[in-house]
C-alpha cells in the first residue's frame, strides 16, 4: 500500500521508479519466509521462491539448486555455527547442491540473489541428510524446526526428498 501511495504521488515525475518498485513488491509478494527464533529473541531468517518441484519430483544432482532464478536470503541477528564454521552475523545468500547420497547446504558471502552462483564466495558448507517423504511436496518448501537450547534445524522439501540440516548459536 505505502509503495502504491508513494507512486500515486511521484508519478508523474518518475514514472520508471515507480514500476521499479511495483516489481519489486510484486517479486516480494511471490516470495516466502522461514523463521527461528532463538532462547534470547534473535531469529534467523530464510526467504525463497517456492516453485514447482517439476515432474520427477528431484532436484538435478549435481547442479545448485536456484529456486525462481534467484538464490534465497538469509539473515542472522546472531553468530551461529554451521558444522565447524562461524556464521557472523548479517546476510547471506544460501544455496542447494543436491547429490544421490546426500545434499550439500552452501551458505554464501554473495548478497546479489540474481548473480551467478560463485563458488569462491562460499563462507560455509555443510552436509545435509536426506530422506523420502511419504507423499511429493508439490513446490519448494522451507522451514525452521527449533531442536533445543541455541539450535535451529533448517529442512528443505523438494519432490519427495526432504533435507536437513542444524545451525548452532555460537
Amino acid at each position: 500500500m505505502r509503495a502504491v501511495l508513494v507512486c500515486t504521488v511521484l508519478l508523474s515525475a518518475l514514472p520508471f521508479a515507480c514500476l521499479a518498485s511495483a516489481q519489486q513488491a510484486a517479486a516480494a509478494a511471490d516470495s516466502e519466509s522461514a523463521i527461528c527464533t532463538l532462547e534470547d529473541g534473535k531469529a534467523i531468517t530464510a526467504r525463497y521462491y517456492p516453485v514447482s518441484a517439476g515432474k520427477d519430483n528431484a532436484p538435478a544432482p549435481g547442479k545448485v539448486l536456484i529456486p525462481g532464478g534467484a538464490a534465497m536470503t538469509f539473515f542472522t541477528e546472531t553468530d551461529l555455527m554451521l558444522g565447524k564454521t562461524t556464521i557472523p552475523t548479517g546476510a547471506y545468500t544460501l544455496y542447494i547442491l543436491p547429490a544421490k547420497k546426500d545434499w550439500t547446504l552452501i551458505v554464501s558471502k554473495n548478497v546479489t540473489v540474481d548473480a551467478k552462483y560463485d563458488e569462491r564466495l562460499d563462507l560455509a558448507r555443510a552436509t545435509m541428510e536426506i530422506g523420502q517423504l511419504s507423499a511429493p511436496e508439490d513446490k519448494l518448501s522451507l522451514y525452521f524446526g527449533h531442536t533445543g537450547a541455541k539450535k535451529c534445524e533448517i529442512n528443505v522439501d523438494y519432490g519427495k526428498t526432504r533435507g536437513w540440516t542444524e545451525f548452532r548459536e555460537k
